[in-house]
């Protein structure tokens, strides 16, 4: 067995142990490996090992990876911040995107799938932390901006992603993910969208198993499977220090 198989398979028993612990199913929780800077072939590596959610930061690479892996049968989603302008090509690779966190992206892919006659999955990005260098609503913005997404009939809200602050304090952590449990339990009650809104997207390689214990459906993991980045994560989570 490959060290990417190997990391992939123990990251999933990680998974699977803290979903039980919080008393949830072991398969309850979907795991996107995230490929940012990995080339292609050791993506490959993690695929043929059985991964098939595959999560890419930035559009122009993500575009590269999809279209050399173009043959293999996997997913992608948009989990970095998405400019507007960049919507077209992002809607190339991506199925889903995680990061929406305004009204003028909201239109853009809105108008872009309209024209291509589909629709998307997407999650409300929240900014759980309060950091000004991270992108996401702030919490208090989320009900207004469900009931403006009401309007929007190509995106199809599912449920909300963050990124917890970037520190060692599991309590910190923690009420991150707590807070947009609590986000998404109000939605789930209060907004247009309801019952749609049931996915909660954070953890990642250093803190996934706090966040699984704290109600997350979705996980976003790359280093913990690829091993470190040469590029600091700075340069695709602003504010970060251990990212994914």
């Amino acid at each position: 067995m490959s060290l990417i198989a190997s990391n992939l398979a123990s990251v999933r028993a990680r998974i699977a142990d803290a979903a039980l612990r919080s008393g949830r199913a072991a398969d309850s929780v979907r795991f996107v490996l995230v490929t940012k800077t990995v080339e292609p072939d050791r993506v490959r590596e993690a695929i043929v090992a059985g991964a098939r959610d595959l999560g890419e930061n930035k559009v122009q690479e993500g575009r590269r990876k999809a279209e050399a892996l173009s043959d293999e049968p996997v997913r992608w989603s948009m989990i970095g911040h998405l400019q507007s302008n960049k919507v077209k090509d992002a809607l190339r690779f991506a199925s889903e995107v995680q990061s929406l966190d305004r009204l003028s992206l909201a239109t853009a892919l809105e108008k872009r799938l309209q024209f291509l006659g589909r629709g998307l999955d997407v999650l409300v990005q929240v900014n759980t932390s309060g950091e000004a260098s991270k992108f996401g609503l702030a919490p208090e913005d989320v009900p207004a901006f469900l009931k403006e997404l009401a309007g929007f009939h190509a995106l199809r809200p599912k449920g909300f992603m963050t990124l917890a602050t970037f520190t060692p304090d599991e309590h910190e952590v923690r009420r991150c993910f707590r807070s947009l449990r609590d986000i998404r339990d109000r939605a789930l009650h209060e907004a247009p969208q309801g019952e749609h809104l049931t996915q909660l997207s954070m953890g990642m390689s250093g803190d996934f198993e706090w966040a699984v214990e704290e109600g997350a459906t979705i996980v976003r993991v790359g280093q913990a499977v690829f091993g470190p980045r040469a590029l600091p994560d700075s340069h695709y989570w602003p504010g970060a220090a251990g990212a994914s």
